[in-house]
């Protein structure tokens, strides 16, 4: 258990409260928030011994910066946060040579000083927490000066290369410039192509990895990538591809805490994309707005909204002459119909989603859609079949989607076999759901998804009944032990 016991400050440092922190305690007593604390801690698996003498410390400065396991509790609790945002002291200014500064009282909210690698090496994302603490809007950027945009611009542009910050997704710093007089510069066309290539490598790291543990560390370019817009630049052209980036930008942020199960930042997020698209009258940024809404819908459980997304999506994107737009468009529909009830309906949008894709490839076909192959096509499918309950032909479309998916998509595998072994199980075929759900296991070395941990976790529910057979027992065993992603 994490002790709530932290070295006092220093007698030749008095300690400044914690503004930020007392904010985000808002009305609730320090009793009352510490509950809140602990109850966070166990969502995620610590045990802190928090109680109301460690909220009024922390809030009086004495704890300048918490222990690891409280740092995962409050970045949980707090989503898209920085141990700064939450008023709290840089960890290298604590500990070592860096406590001989003088930047390292604890910060106002107003400010986002430099993290530093032990900060980074532990800010992994986590899971949902709880939305009624995050009051500040995580885009406000009016307290900056008006220095930031020219900083948050040069930070695309420095660090080895112009996608040097996208590669590794590290935050890019809110800093202050020194010279604050000086005019912003606008932003021009290397900052637009590092932006573009910011959103190609969060798909790839997505990819590969999954969304948790990089969400919140995207939230940092998205917010560069809307200073940039502020900042403005003189070239039409270039304004429209700065547009479309921070609008794809926020896409693929909103698609990272849509993965996380934290929807309701997806939902922002892609609200915020949709915004940018209607700005500018986008319609490929539209449909991708749509089409994102329209499956978190359908996760969210309002099919009927998913429905109207989608069709929405289909309006946009019918100019755009992109047949599989257009069939990955008529799979979410399809989805909705699935959530209610419908198999009519259902079974139309998956007619029509086939024969689109059947059109072929073409010139039109967005970038953002190469993870849209037959592997996703089937797996979408298996999950509208697994939603009304036909688990023999969801099990078919499942195993054929992860047998036809590219190796390098290592989170699709994951998820297209964590489908298959749920429709297993739940279809009666406990031994078989068992072997693919030791095949997602082995995958989880390499993918952090809240989703597939979520749907990992039913399956093991539904075989519970079944753990007397050894292929079960060990499944279960194994599951159990697989410490969830924090």
């Amino acid at each position: 258990m994490a002790s709530s016991t932290v070295t006092p400050p220093r007698p030749d440092r008095p300690a400044r409260p914690n503004l930020a922190f007392r904010h985000l305690r808002g009305h609730r007593s320090p009793a009352e928030f510490a509950a809140l604390v602990r109850r966070a801690a166990r969502e995620i698996g610590e045990r802190v011994s928090c109680d109301a003498r460690y909220i009024g410390r922390v809030e009086a400065g004495e704890i300048r910066c918490p222990n690891y396991a409280y740092e995962r509790v409050f970045l949980h609790m707090f989503p898209g946060r920085t141990l700064t945002d939450l008023g709290f002291a840089p960890r290298a200014s604590v500990r070592g040579r860096g406590a001989r500064a003088p930047e390292d009282a604890p910060c106002a909210p107003t400010t986002r000083p430099e993290r530093t690698a032990s900060d980074e090496q532990n800010t992994a994302e986590t899971g949902r927490a709880p939305e009624p603490y995050d009051t500040q809007d995580p885009y406000d950027t009016h307290h900056h000066n008006h220095e930031e945009s020219d900083v948050l611009r040069r930070a695309f542009m420095t660090g080895g290369g112009a996608t040097m910050a996208a590669v590794t997704l590290g935050p890019l710093r809110l800093a202050h410039d020194a010279s604050a007089d000086r005019p912003v510069r606008r932003a021009g066309a290397s900052e637009a192509g590092a932006l573009e290539e910011a959103v190609r490598r969060i798909r790839l790291l997505d990819d590969r990895h999954g969304a948790d543990g990089l969400y919140r560390r995207a939230a940092a370019p998205l917010r560069a990538a809307y200073a940039l817009l502020d900042a403005g630049t003189t070239r039409q052209s270039t304004a429209d591809r700065l547009h479309s980036g921070a609008g794809e930008l926020a896409i693929s942020v909103g698609w990272l805490a849509h993965d996380s199960g934290r929807f309701d930042d997806a939902r922002s997020h892609y609200a915020e994309a949709l915004a940018t698209a209607r700005v500018t009258g986008d319609q490929g940024l539209e449909a991708h707005a749509f089409c994102n809404t329209a499956f978190l819908a359908r996760d969210a459980g309002r099919p009927r909204e998913a429905v109207r997304a989608a069709q929405a999506a289909q309006r946009a994107a019918r100019p755009l002459g992109s047949a599989r737009l257009m069939s990955l468009l008529a799979l979410r529909e399809a989805g909705g119909w699935a959530g209610l009830a419908d198999r009519t309906g259902c079974e139309q949008a998956l007619v029509r989603a086939q024969a689109l894709y059947d059109r072929g490839p073409c010139e039109s076909d967005p970038e953002w859609m190469s993870f849209y192959g037959e592997a996703e096509l089937e797996g979408l499918e298996a999950q509208c079949w697994s939603t009304l309950g036909d688990w023999p032909r969801a099990a078919r479309h499942a195993k054929r989607a992860a047998d036809l998916q590219d190796p390098h998509f290592s989170r699709n595998i994951a998820l297209y076999t964590a489908e298959l072994a749920d429709d297993l199980a739940r279809g009666g075929h406990p031994d078989e759901a068992a072997v693919a759900g030791m095949r997602v296991l082995d995958l989880l070395d390499q993918v952090q998804s809240s989703r597939i941990q979520t749907m990992l976790a039913g399956t093991a529910r539904v075989l519970l009944p079944h753990r007397r057979a050894g292929g079960v027992s060990t499944f279960l065993e194994r599951h159990a032990s697989t410490p969830r992603t924090v």
